[in-house]
């Protein structure tokens, strides 16, 4: 087998899964990992042959059946579909010729009427086919002025500046900073409630002071006012639904 490469394995009576293969030269053991949109990667040492790897895949066949029920579903963007925004769910709205009257882009939110049983909503203009295409570029680009505007705000409570900050759909952080004061966050945390934002951005601001995780570290989070608790505990119970959007 090349350096990657697929598998296949049932798991179940009617289930087979993809399993992408790769081998490492770091690797010292064999590893399966399962990511929150259902990704399954086998990693192996360079000595490792097929057949063995095979056996291995087999022998955790129902550890990965268990794992891959409890992956949230994938909800595609599509008309109709209702999907949370600052952590408010909107329903979203095809509209394929647009709002001329107030021209405010291909996507625009509009509020309800006070006392309406019909929540927020999100629309989308022009051909069905771009809905998709166009509310993704729509929510990355809300995330990355968002984001932005809060890292700057807490970066200078802490008398640090920010460097450039870029949004992507990264599975395993949702934030990080980098030595040189970039900070890097997942754009799905415009689909968190505000409180979330907060502390994810307070975290990657802290570490322009503390690249690392000690007691100092917590003690700037802290300081920044964000309700840390509350929004570790929601990211835990919570945060793996966000990557089935999309």
């Amino acid at each position: 087998m090349s350096a990657a490469g697929a598998m296949q394995l049932s798991v179940g009576r009617d289930r087979t899964v993809s399993v992408t293969v790769r081998r490492s030269a770091r690797a010292q053991r064999l590893i399966l990992r399962l990511d929150q949109t259902g990704t399954v990667t086998l990693v192996l040492p360079l000595g490792v042959r097929d057949a063995e790897a095979q056996s291995f895949l087999k022998a955790h066949a129902g550890w990965l059946e268990s794992r891959l029920e409890k992956v949230p579903e994938r909800l595609a963007f599509a008309a109709d579909a209702t999907i949370p925004y600052r952590g408010v769910e909107h329903r979203i709205r095809h509209r394929p010729t647009g709002n001329p009257a107030q021209r405010r882009g291909v996507v625009w939110r509009e509020q309800p009427q006070e006392g309406l049983a019909e929540g927020p909503e999100l629309h989308i203009a022009g051909p069905a086919e771009h809905l998709p295409r166009r509310l993704t570029d729509w929510l990355k680009a809300e995330a990355r002025r968002d984001l932005a505007t809060r890292s700057r705000h807490y970066a200078a409570q802490l008398g640090r500046q920010v460097g450039r900050v870029t949004v992507r759909d990264t599975r395993s952080r949702w934030g990080s900073c980098s030595s040189k004061g970039d900070l890097s966050f997942c754009w799905r945390l415009i689909l968190a409630p505000d409180f979330v934002i907060d502390y994810v951005v307070a975290h990657e601001a802290a570490h322009l002071i503390e690249m690392n995780h000690s007691i100092r570290f917590w003690r700037l989070v802290d300081q920044l006012g964000v309700d840390r608790q509350r929004a570790q505990r929601w990211l835990k119970a919570n945060g793996p639904r966000l990557h089935r959007y999309g």
